[in-house]
């Protein structure tokens, strides 16, 4: 089952709600992304300098010799091309940092994501089987939500607030948000109680896997 998206008018009910909490539905915490964070971790801006530094060295190595307008033409060309890019992707982060909200309530964990155009996913408790928590530095992290049964998000709505490398079935993931493990365990805590008796599980999905029984995920807290 498709998770449809909700899209967005220009003014929201509330911050980051297309609508009003119903009665009785309590605010536990709302969060946004980190852009510096988003930028490495998400578009990679960091592993790329690291590329586009190997190659200007590479490109340099192959020159020297060549007189000196022959050897600073091209590397400065190449210097700004790199640079460009990377101005480009730091920008993409920061704007899709910005029109982040992540909130969790009692009831359900709704993100309202997207630059140009809005969607806002609407995620039951109970129907989240695991949170798993991958730390980053600083107190930043991306906790990972993974969805009961055939309830499904296409991969490409969820971009880039999806679990890296899971395709099959997408995870909506709150992508670099500050002090994660705090906001991990009050997803945790919010799980339980929408869904009593059943154990819960808080994980690092660097170091353990998720694990999900019939009855609901385990617990398993990161070192």
């Amino acid at each position: 089952m498709n998770v449809p998206p909700t899209h967005e008018h220009e003014f929201e009910a509330a911050p980051g709600l297309p609508e009003p909490l119903p009665q009785g539905e309590r605010l536990l915490w709302q969060g946004a992304p980190d852009w510096r964070m988003m930028a490495v971790h998400a578009f990679h801006v960091r592993k790329l300098a690291i590329y586009f530094a190997v190659m200007l060295v590479l490109q340099w190595l192959y020159l020297l010799g060549e007189p000196q307008a022959a050897l600073l033409r091209p590397l400065l060309t190449s210097l700004f091309m790199a640079l460009l890019a990377l101005a480009l992707l730091a920008g993409t982060a920061w704007f899709s940092a910005r029109g982040t909200l992540y909130t969790l309530t009692d009831k359900r964990i709704v993100m309202r994501i997207g630059i140009v155009l809005t969607l806002t996913f609407n995620l039951p408790l109970r129907q989240i089987t695991a949170a798993s928590h991958k730390p980053q530095a600083h107190g930043h992290g991306d906790i990972a939500l993974s969805l009961a049964g055939d309830v499904r998000i296409a991969w490409l709505n969820l971009w880039p607030h999806a679990r890296p490398w899971v395709l099959r079935k997408p995870e909506p993931t709150l992508r670099c948000v500050p002090d994660a493990q705090a906001v991990a365990v009050k997803i945790v805590n919010a799980w339980r109680a929408a869904n009593p008796g059943v154990a819960a599980m808080l994980g690092d999905v660097s170091e353990a896997p998720v694990v999900q029984t019939d009855n609901g995920p385990r617990e398993m807290v990161s070192a």
